[in-house]
């Protein structure tokens, strides 16, 4: 049917014809006009004729002839419309039967699967008497195929379970990959495999096809070694099919010594494991792009996983020009994975290239990664600093903004350090347009608002459009502004009014109303607090929240090559019905190399230095807070503030938040609101270091 010559069949055809066709009393030599009959048939079935289940009784007359390739399109036509029609399927159910005992071999293979696709009661019920008898059949190939059954009939009916062992390698395989289907269909069945059954199956292994070899390894999974020596044995013994050239049974290979190395306690064997799954992987990635993208995502779980695995195989994935976009982006983060000191100067070198392609999701991918090394490794900070600032200076939007949402992450991973280059960012104002960029750029205005001479100047430039703007944008300018108002009073005085009023009043996101609602509070409660809270010292951020949970990086090494690893969930996530993998418990288990247990001992040593450190503090004055932190003119300014909200926003035409009176002669002081305490103000010193 797949020759162009087939191509004649699939013309929408008349039942009555093709009846006639069938039952015409013409002299008919090989059956040659009965087989295109029936060609034209399932080629109409293909294209989802459904008149065609009206040939039924003529199909079921045609089973009788003995020719295979009848007998094929016959069977095919029975497990279509079988289920549609399921009185007429029984009357084809005595011919199955007596084929199951035909003299060919291919016919009781072919009878057995017929039926067992069949998903009618009478036809379960008939074929496990034939299929206890085919599993025991002189010929492999029918052998094999009643294996396979044995979890069609499973799926069928949960009770009728029977163990298949033969000596044939290929029959081995199909019993193993029924036995595992049943396995993952319910969670009442354990399969386990000892020592001895595992290394009898692993010594057929160069016997079997390279899918029954996939299939083997894939049960394999079911192994627990008890004893260390026995998963160091078992994972030799497995890996010269890491140089198979079937992908499938490559990846399987991996996937079974990376099991098998968590029931492994000499260091030296796992190296040496390890360095024998990378040349595997490596080679995968010759291949079309399809295979190199599933390996190169099982790459980015292996790594997290076995760090020593491609640790000096960073080139390999430096991108080519003619690689599909979803294979750069991951070879992109295991560059990133791989990235270290030693090699940070050709990897920038390489990222500035990208920088400059065509593609602006890879270029934006690119320039995000660049900001991501600085923060993961910081003696490199300076180096991807300046290749940003060398391509933020090509004036190219979409970098331009890309370059400003990593460098709002670097000052929040190094503050107070790599200040001036904020002048740089200033000056590419109006290349913003994208939410995430110019929330990025207020984000610096405002954590950096003393160090920015006409910081207020610039926020107020955005506060233009602030009705206007998405809410991300607003929530930063919210922020941003109160930062402004905190750090300097009379620069912010005009600006914060209006931005609580159009936060609290003028917007129907509740987000925004709920931090102005308490940002307002909290200015007019206490000031001291409001620094405290507003502009506290934060935890710097890392590159490490790029890595899976660990939970979720143990599951997913139990599923190395599959479908799941595609998008590095839990397999139940993927595929609702799966059955989720955990490692047997053993006495050979590792249990302080999981990633599990990893975790949690890293968590208690980081509880450790904050139980020793906490100590009771004294709690500060409402009074000596505003003294000694904020300075008068704050205080009043934050007092006036109910009067402003109380008053309808400020009828009298005058702003409570000003600050009265200006900088004295030779002093830089100024006199705050005669209602107030009179305390006096000194701007801190070398506030405003950048002259914009």
């Amino acid at each position: 049917m797949a020759s162009g010559g087939d191509a004649r069949f699939f013309a929408r055809g008349k039942v009555a014809e093709l009846r006639a066709e069938l039952n015409s009393d013409k002299k008919d030599k090989n059956f040659a006009k009965k087989k295109i009959t029936l060609k034209k048939i399932v080629a109409n079935m293909t294209m989802s004729n459904n008149d065609m289940a009206a040939l039924f009784p003529d199909i079921i007359n045609c089973m009788e002839i003995q020719a295979l390739e009848i007998k094929k399109m016959c069977f095919l036509f029975l497990v279509n419309y079988g289920r549609m029609k399921p009185d007429m399927a029984q009357r084809a159910l005595p011919i199955l039967i007596r084929d199951m005992d035909d003299h060919n071999p291919l016919v009781r293979a072919l009878a057995l699967r017929t039926m067992s696709y069949i998903h009618v009661p009478q036809f379960v019920e008939a074929t496990v008497a034939p299929l206890r008898h085919l599993l025991h059949d002189p010929d492999p190939y029918v052998r094999k195929t009643a294996a396979f059954c044995v979890a069609k009939l499973y799926d069928h009916d949960r009770d009728l379970v029977e163990g298949a062992r033969d000596d044939n390698p290929t029959v081995v395989a199909s019993a193993l990959v029924a036995l595992m289907d049943i396995w993952e269909r319910n969670e009442n069945i354990r399969l386990t495999i000892d020592h001895t059954n595992a290394s009898k199956i692993v010594q057929i292994l160069p016997d079997c096809s390279e899918w029954g070899q996939a299939y083997i390894l894939e049960a394999l999974m079911a192994y627990v070694p008890q004893e260390t020596t026995e998963a160091v044995i078992m994972a030799e013994r497995i890996s010269p099919r890491l140089q198979h050239s079937n992908s499938a049974v490559v990846l399987t290979c991996i996937r079974v010594i990376l099991y098998l190395m968590n029931y492994i306690a000499d260091q030296k064997e796992i190296s040496t494991l390890c360095r024998k799954l990378s040349p595997p992987l490596v080679t995968l990635l010759a291949k079309g792009p399809e295979v190199q993208y599933l390996a190169l995502r099982n790459a980015l779980l292996i790594l997290q996983r076995r760090p020593e695995v491609l640790r000096n195989d960073i080139r390999v994935f430096f991108c080519k020009y003619n690689d599909p976009i979803y294979v750069k982006v991951t070879k992109l983060e295991l560059i990133f994975m791989l990235a270290n000191e030693d090699n940070i100067e050709e990897v920038l070198t390489e990222l500035r290239e990208y920088a400059t392609e065509i593609d602006v999701h890879f270029v934006r991918k690119s320039v995000r990664a660049i900001g991501k090394l600085a923060i993961k490794i910081e003696p490199a900070a300076r180096q991807c600093i300046n290749t940003l600032l060398e391509l933020v200076s090509t004036k190219v939007s979409y970098i331009v903004q890309e370059a400003t949402v990593v460098i709002r992450n670097i000052f929040r991973k190094y503050p107070n350090q790599y200040e001036s280059i904020i002048s740089t960012l200033c000056e590419n104002l109006d290349s913003l347009d994208e939410p995430e960029a110019k929330a990025a750029m207020i984000w610096v205005i405002g954590q950096y608002a003393d160090r920015i001479e006409n910081s207020d100047v610039l926020l107020e430039d955005f506060l233009f459009s602030f009705q206007d703007e998405p809410v991300e944008v607003q929530l930063a300018l919210l922020t941003a502004t109160v930062k402004l108002f905190i750090q300097r009073p009379t620069k912010g005085q005009d600006l914060v009014p209006k931005v609580l009023k159009w936060a609290t009043e003028e917007t129907d996101n509740p987000d925004l109303r709920d931090r102005g609602y308490m940002y307002w509070r909290l200015l007019s409660a206490d000031p001291a607090t409001a620094k405290k809270v507003v502009m506290g010292e934060k935890p710097p951020i890392t590159a490490e929240t790029e890595k899976l949970d660990p939970t979720t990086l143990e599951e997913m090494c139990l599923n190395v090559g599959t479908l799941a690893t595609v998008y590095l969930k839990p397999v139940n996530q993927v595929f609702r019905t799966a059955r989720p993998k955990r490692l047997a418990d053993s006495p050979a288990l590792q249990r302080h190399t999981l990633p599990t247990a990893i975790a949690e001992q890293a968590h208690r040593r980081a509880l450790q230095p904050e139980q020793q450190q906490q100590q009771p503090v004294e709690q500060r004055t409402s009074e000596e807070g505003m003294g000694n932190l904020l300075g008068g003119d704050l205080a009043a300014a934050v007092d006036a503030a109910d009067d402003y909200f109380s008053g309808g926003g400020g009828g009298s035409g005058t702003n409570p938040f000003a600050v009265s009176g200006g900088p004295v002669a030779g002093g830089g002081q100024y006199v705050v609101n005669q209602n107030a305490p009179q305390p006096i103000y000194s701007p801190q010193q070398g506030g405003d270091l950048l002259l914009l």
